[in-house]
């Protein structure tokens, strides 16, 4: 067993007799950071500068023995700490106490269109990667929903880039409140599973910043993150890890980002590119460095022997490597040698609490014709609960964020503790989908075999449903291949093993059907005209059942919103209507097999190219409903307008109107009403979800300012805010905009504006 370095901060010093001046100032914590890191830096032979750039273990890197600078422990993320691995392998190392607890989906956390949520997710993750010693957690995902077959979209954050700017800024903050760091990811363009290693996006300067890059800005700029991790992909014929176009020009130069770039595990190819592209740390370039001898060991990374040969040999800059060092130094002095670090905690109460409090406000109320949820006693004795995914543990596969769950209760379950007492409950299983209950050696110990026919699980199901006064079907994806998992895409948007079919079946024997989706991305529903009641559920955790029960018996009123528009076919969707997915073969610039894809729907992304078209999709963007009902009154600009200011505010009252308390997510849009250049026909720019009681009304109050206004201009690489007419838009979705007030801008980009009624 190798033990991790122990170190010994100023005071610990003073504490056993050993005076200031005696202190080496980068252990003095009492120092400011930089230069705490230039005499570390200065302290540093060229093998050991190299040595604190690559990995030397599959999930850490060795820091400095001789100077006691601690190795860094990074872990899987983002939505529970990874269970341990074995030194240099992706098995299991076997841990009795490395179970974790197991949050949400970051699509949940999208959906709760709460910044709050956000804090309190990351601060609770956080808590546990800290408990657990890691200095730093391989998360949140930000990457945009291009297509709805990606299948890592359950780990990111939606279609709209400045919603999921402001919740992966609290995450950020919430996380690294634990002297934790997040490592964003995948900067950027990572955008399919599917040829992921070779993939081209071939992407215009105008929509990479003003779609795929803001979340990625606001992450580092706005929430302070102290790593970020490259994609797999390649980006103008360069690999992302070490793109000098994202790496040095954007993120360290335009936004003047000091912390560290980590590669995705396996993602360099080269030493050349890698010491000048902007990476600062190399792991699992290998997988089986220890057991393979020299021509696989670390010392033999890219970044490595390699790299220290080549400088020794004039090949290479020393300046290079000291950034690189600088800016590990400074992520090991936030993380590992802070001895201000709160302790962290594993599996807490509260932990649990947050799990189950963000996976009730992300559950989506799609649809609820008839008012047949909540459940209702007065007419409901008898449910039916069908479908495999009321009884399918989630918390393990789909990739690197399977995690080895401490505990999970199934939707079953749930329904059973919440309905059991006073309701008869039945359950068929209808369809068998993935049966395995295994990921990377982590188990659930479910055995979900069923040897009856297709035909046969219809009908036991049919039978079910009829007797019965309600029936929750339970369906959607899970985290097999071609499901919601990573290194796959989905081959289509239909539900697989028979779902539609079965659906259509238990209509006929039913009308009052509940359809319980759960997935983290949006599928075909040619059912949902005739469906009366639908939720979204995600993958929620440890209280999967529990938030669920909690949304169906109306202890927890809905008020979750989509993060992505639900499409009725992928040609309503940009990437697939425009034939830009998933590329064509190409050759790189050594003549290795490539897939170029041209990005042709350009900043015409979800409801943008839904708006732009005139289409009309299953579900729009920003829609989610209530067990109460809210009135919008009329928006107005505040009494400063008309005066020279960069900002100026506009409100609206919000009265709930229904019998039931209840929150509201109130969004808020921006049309230009004339351009020089063609723009969407309106983009998010504020959102507030506000909590209401029956009869009670809020005003919400939104900050409209230049960054709302402007596009981006490829010509002069600059923002733009160009005087003019617009308007604010503001409702409960991309679709139902309930209240509009125009305004218009005078002054040029380089002066105050003007904004006037």
């Amino acid at each position: 067993m190798k033990l991790r370095n122990l170190f010994l901060t100023g005071a610990m010093l003073m504490s056993i007799g050993v005076s200031y001046a005696d202190i080496p100032v980068y252990l003095d914590d009492s120092q400011p950071l930089e230069k705490r890191v230039e005499d570390a830096l200065s302290r540093m032979t060229l093998k050991e500068k190299v040595n604190i750039i690559h990995a030397q273990s599959k999930f850490s890197a060795p820091g400095v023995p001789r100077l006691g600078i601690a190795e860094l422990w990074c872990t899987d993320g983002p939505m529970g700490v990874r269970p341990e691995v074995l030194w240099d392998e992706w098995e299991q190392a076997e841990w009795t106490n490395d179970s974790c607890t197991a949050f949400p989906s970051l699509t949940c956390l999208a959906a709760t269109w709460n910044t709050d949520m956000a804090e309190l997710y990351g601060k609770s993750i956080g808590a546990e990667a800290r408990f657990r010693n890691k200095a730093v957690i391989l998360g949140p995902g930000v990457n945009i929903y291009r297509t709805p077959l990606c299948g890592r979209n359950f780990e990111y954050m939606g279609e709209d880039p400045f919603l999921s700017g402001k919740m992966a800024t609290r995450y950020v903050q919430g996380v690294q409140s634990n002297g934790v760091a997040v490592c964003v990811k995948h900067f950027a363009l990572n955008n399919n599973e599917i040829n992921r290693h070779t993939s081209n996006p071939i992407v215009d300067d105008r929509t990479l910043y003003e779609i795929y890059l803001p979340a990625f800005k606001a992450a580092a700029i706005d929430g302070g993150a102290w790593s970020f991790m490259g994609g797999y992909n390649l980006f103008r014929g360069e690999h992302a890890s070490y793109n000098p176009i994202l790496m040095n020009q954007i993120l360290k130069g335009e936004w003047e980002w000091d912390g560290a770039v980590i590669s995705d595990w396996g993602a360099v190819h080269d030493t050349a590119t890698a010491v000048t592209g902007g990476l600062d740390m190399e792991f699992g370039s290998w997988t089986d460095g220890l057991a393979g001898g020299m021509s696989n060991a670390y010392d033999n990374y890219w970044l490595a022997n390699p790299y220290l040969n080549g400088i020794k040999e004039g090949k290479y800059s020393e300046d290079e490597l000291n950034d690189k060092v600088r800016r590990v130094l400074r992520l090991t002095f936030r993380t590992a040698m802070n001895r201000n670090r709160p302790w962290g905690a594993m599996g807490s109460d509260d932990h649990k609490e947050a799990c189950r409090k963000i996976g009730g406000e992300g559950i989506v109320l799609l649809q609820n014709r008839n008012g047949l949820l909540p459940v209702n006693p007065e007419n409901v004795k008898k449910i039916a609960v069908i479908g495999e995914n009321a009884i399918k543990m989630m918390t393990v596969g789909g990739g690197s964020s399977s995690l080895k769950a401490a505990y999970e209760i199934t939707p079953l379950q749930g329904i059973r503790a919440r309905f059991g007492k006073d309701f008869d409950i039945v359950y068929e299983r209808g369809y068998v989908g993935d049966t395995l209950g295994e990921y990377n050696g982590v188990k659930t110990f479910q055995d979900l075999r069923d040897f009856r026919t297709v035909a046969q699980l219809t009908e036991d199901a049919v039978k079910a449903a009829e007797n019965a006064d309600i029936v929750l079907f339970f369906g959607g994806l899970n985290k097999a291949n071609h499901n919601d998992a990573e290194d796959s895409d989905r081959k289509s948007m239909d539900l697989p093993y028979g779902q539609n079919e079965l659906i259509e079946a238990l209509l006929k024997a039913n009308k009052n059907l509940v359809v319980v989706n759960i997935s983290g991305t949006g599928v075909a529903m040619p059912w949902a005209s005739k469906v009366p009641a639908i939720l979204q559920a995600w993958y929620l955790g440890n209280e999967t059942g529990n938030a669920i029960a909690d949304v169906l018996s109306g202890d927890v009123n809905p008020s979750g919103k989509l993060p992505y528009t639900y499409y009725a076919d992928l040609m309503q969707c940009g990437a697939h209507k425009l034939g830009a997915y998933p590329g064509t073969p190409a050759k790189d610039k050594f003549g290795n097999d490539i897939f170029d894809m041209p990005y042709n729907e350009g900043i015409y992304v979800g409801y943008r190219f839904i708006d732009k078209n005139k289409l009309k999709p299953t579900f729009p963007f920003g829609h989610g409903l209530s067990y109460t009902t809210f009135k919008y009154g009329n928006a107005s600009i505040d009494k400063t307008s008309g005066k020279e200011s960069d900002t100026f505010m506009v409100s609206v009252p919000v009265t709930n109107t229904g019998k039931r308390a209840g929150s509201e997510i109130v969004e808020l849009f921006i049309s230009d009403s004339k351009s020089s250049i063609d723009r969407p026909v309106k983009e998010l720019k504020g959102f507030s979800k506000i909590a209401l009681l029956p009869g009670e009304t809020k005003t919400v109050t939104f900050e409209i300012n230049r960054d709302a206004l402007s596009f981006f201009d490829a010509e002069k690489h600059a923002w733009v805010c160009e005087p003019g007419d617009f308007e604010a838009l503001i409702g409960a979705s991309s679709a139902d905009i309930r209240t509009k007030v125009k305004f218009n801008v005078s002054g040029d980009n380089d002066s105050r504006l003007t904004f006037n009624k």
